[in-house]
């Protein structure tokens, strides 16, 4: 049993939980992930592990409500408990150790690269972040990315930084040609547009894949991807690949598989999660 130590509200959609689990606050590396299970019945919910704070035992999770599940999720209060949190799970990303490095965050991505940003930020690589979303009110880890470099806000109405996309500014970047290395993460449409602009230049590009996973192992095989003409498993294999080798055509069509059953779910009475669900505050 994992206690949730805190509970804060990123945007009307994405909750911040810091929840007890003090050996994977220990041994976490960026990029790494867990796989959450609030009872004993629930589904696994793989969730990238945003930060850490070894001296209280603590980690972050970012959780974006979008069906029953998460919204079961980003309910609970502080002094509640999830049943298990297994991880760190998948390979660590790969840093360089000096050089230039841009990380793209589009939506709730922007929590995924700030692991990203901070391992590199330690190292002493030069930092550039570019995160964006639809609206102000949207926009995530601004305080946090700021940190470790240079930080580029894009909002589709113009609300809160610079209007467009987080590839608006792209072309510009990259007609310098100083990156060592580019981390993307995002809706599957935005890293694949970030590979694409990368390409010409040759720029190693890295992204965090999201397909459908659910032992978190490689037993299950739903985690599948095809990379490079291979295929991998995002949970064992990743869950970053080289966003050039990446197969996104076959990746979306995956992304879709379970929404109807999901907006089922979420229409259905029981899944109904429009008030806090009761969730003992001690373990039995």
């Amino acid at each position: 049993m994992n206690k949730v130590i805190s509970r804060r509200q990123l945007s009307p959609n994405i909750t911040r939980l810091d929840v007890l689990a003090p050996r994977i606050a220990e041994i976490r590396r960026p990029g790494q992930f867990v796989i959450v299970c609030l009872t004993e019945d629930s589904e696994r919910i793989p969730l990238t592990i945003a930060d850490s704070n070894p001296a209280s035992g603590t980690i972050t999770l970012v959780i974006q409500a979008v069906g029953h599940s998460t919204l079961e999720l980003t309910a609970l209060e502080p002094g509640a408990f999830i049943c298990a949190v297994t991880g760190p799970l998948g390979h660590p990303t790969e840093l360089p150790a000096s050089g230039n490095a841009l990380c793209i965050g589009g939506g709730v991505g922007a929590a995924v690269v700030h692991p990203i940003a901070q391992g590199l930020h330690r190292r002493g690589v030069r930092v550039t972040s570019i995160i964006g979303a639809r609206t102000r009110e949207q926009i995530i880890f601004e305080a946090e990315l700021r940190q470790f470099g240079n930080l580029i806000i894009y909002t589709d109405d113009g609300s809160h930084g610079r209007r467009g996309y987080v590839t608006t500014p792209m072309p510009e970047l990259l007609a310098n040609n100083t990156w060592d290395v580019v981390y993307a993460v995002g809706p599957g449409l935005m890293m694949q547009a970030v590979a694409e602009l990368t390409r010409p230049a040759k720029i190693r590009t890295i992204v965090s894949l999201n397909p459908v996973m659910i032992d978190g192992t490689g037993m299950c095989g739903g985690c599948r991807v095809s990379v490079g003409g291979e295929t991998k498993f995002a949970c064992v294999d990743g869950p970053e690949f080289d966003g050039h080798q990446v197969d996104f055509r076959e990746l979306l069509d995956r992304l879709t598989i379970y929404h109807t059953f999901e907006e089922s779910a979420h229409r259905a009475p029981s899944g109904h999660c429009d008030k806090k669900i009761s969730i003992p505050n001690e373990p039995k």
